[in-house]
């Protein structure tokens, strides 16, 4: 009989109607209701948190409860909600009504009951951000491969340092592949990493993408199953948002703790990089470009930091797979902030597979100096030469290099901000899997970039 009702429910299934009968599913044993990964945190705002996760099926509710005391609560609890075939059993359930800069405690039920795969553990605990400007740390990277790191003990490091933002800046997965369901299993590879979990489950994730998880090597707007490969981001990311409604890309901006961030698309509109880089090459494309320049105008934030999954410097040289194949594109973009006279822009990035800081010193050109902190690979297998990269930094005039690259390290960068005082600040390091500090840090104060100041000669360092 058991057998007979395991035939009938894979035959349902097949059949598309499985969910007609969720109490006949949950009584037997490949239907009980459980959390397949997940929880992770996404994007917290002053009064909400997002939990995505992902679900053994749409047949049965997930609701997620939430304390700000484990052990006399009250605990109280979301509306229920149910996951959806379409979506790959993914869902985010937004716990909301909550007070800025609270220490929430959470677990997630399946079918009202503890979810069998967490029962065990101790609930996670999250956050809110704050309601003023406020000192926080924000750790960073790119390049997870998990094919060639299955255990990623850069994971352990970042925990050790209590980030309290974590931004993912592309190639998270190596899907390299323009098949869909090959970038959902990467993504489910991924997050099953044990190092990860915490993180995942306690620090806020926010993201964007780079070649790797876009689709092929050095992929751009030519990709076969672009829309496709958006749709699984979407799925698999809990950020505030995503593109424009007539400008599809995994943009967006978000604000924390007196600081703007702004997450770039680079690949969804981007010309290849072997086009002539002429005036009408576009990197970012005309309507995330000008997304870009209306969230500059409005902000008034000591610090813009510009993330983007491509290197900002002309490191890697013309028609490389960066900024530095699209100058047109980028001397716009800095002639416009020096022109409207917006200050604090930091520039994030990642992709190189390992670390560096580079500097534009737009101060040369009546601006001031646009920085290029660097952070990458957090889990790859890591070539140890360093062939070329001398030229390549000698080539890169009139970019500076700030802080050579460190070869043959997985890393994570490590942001400190503190905007309470007069003059706003941040910090830059990158840390090694063992948690250890790898540079003299670099740290930038709000004064220094603003038109007419030129900061990077006193940032030299090792």
């Amino acid at each position: 009989m058991k057998n007979s009702r395991r035939s009938f429910l894979a035959t349902a299934a097949a059949a598309g109607v499985a969910s007609q009968f969720p109490a006949w599913a949950e009584t037997n044993p490949d239907g009980t209701p459980r959390l397949m990964l997940g929880p992770m945190v996404g994007a917290v705002t002053q009064t909400s948190v997002p939990i995505w996760m992902q679900l053994s099926g749409d047949y049965f509710d997930a609701v997620v409860e939430y304390t700000t005391d484990p052990v006399a609560g009250p605990w109280k609890r979301t509306p229920p909600q149910r996951a959806r075939a379409e979506d790959n059993y993914t869902l985010v359930i937004n716990v909301e009504g909550l007070q800025p800069d609270t220490v929430y405690h959470y677990r997630v039920l399946s079918n009202g009951k503890q979810d069998k795969y967490l029962r065990d553990r101790l609930p996670p605990q999250v956050r809110t951000a704050p309601a003023a400007p406020a000192r926080f740390r924000v750790a960073f990277g790119s390049c997870a491969r998990v094919q060639n790191d299955p255990e990623q003990p850069i994971w352990r490091a970042v925990a050790q340092y209590r980030p309290d933002l974590f931004f993912w800046l592309g190639d998270n997965i190596y899907g390299d592949s323009i098949t869909p369901a090959t970038l959902v299993s990467e993504y489910q590879r991924q997050r099953f990493v044990p190092s990860f979990q915490p993180v995942g489950r306690n620090v806020p994730q926010l993201s964007i993408w780079d070649d790797h998880d876009y689709g092929l090597d050095n992929y751009d707007r030519t990709n076969p199953i672009r829309r496709e490969a958006l749709a699984i981001f979407r799925q698999f990311w809990a950020n505030p948002s995503s593109g424009l409604p007539d400008t599809p890309g995994v943009f967006f901006d978000y604000s924390y703790g007196g600081v703007d961030f702004l997450f770039l698309d680079d690949r969804y509109h981007r010309a290849p990089d072997a086009d002539a880089d002429t005036p009408d090459k576009e990197f970012l494309g005309k309507g995330q470009f000008e997304w870009l320049k209306q969230q500059l105008l409005a902000s008034r934030a000591p610090f813009k930091l510009l993330s983007c999954g491509s290197g900002w410097s002309r490191f890697k040289g013309p028609g490389g797979d960066s900024w530095s194949a699209y100058q047109h594109e980028r001397t716009r973009l800095f002639d416009f902030i020096r022109d409207k006279g917006i200050t604090g822009v930091v520039l994030l990035s990642g992709d190189t597979h390992f670390p560096y800081v580079a500097c534009a010193p737009w101060s040369e050109r009546g601006g001031y100096d646009f920085y290029d902190l660097v952070s990458s690979a957090l889990a790859q297998a890591l070539a140890e030469s360093a062939d070329g990269i001398e030229a390549r930094i000698a080539a890169m005039v009139p970019d500076r290099m700030i802080r050579s690259p460190l070869l043959g390290i997985n890393n994570a960068g490590i942001l400190d901000f503190d905007m309470t005082g007069k003059v706003p600040t941040l910090s830059f390091n990158v840390i090694d899997a063992r948690g250890k500090l790898l540079y003299d840090p670099v740290t930038l104060r709000a004064d220094e970039l603003v038109n007419g100041v030129s900061s990077w000669r006193s940032k030299l360092g090792r």
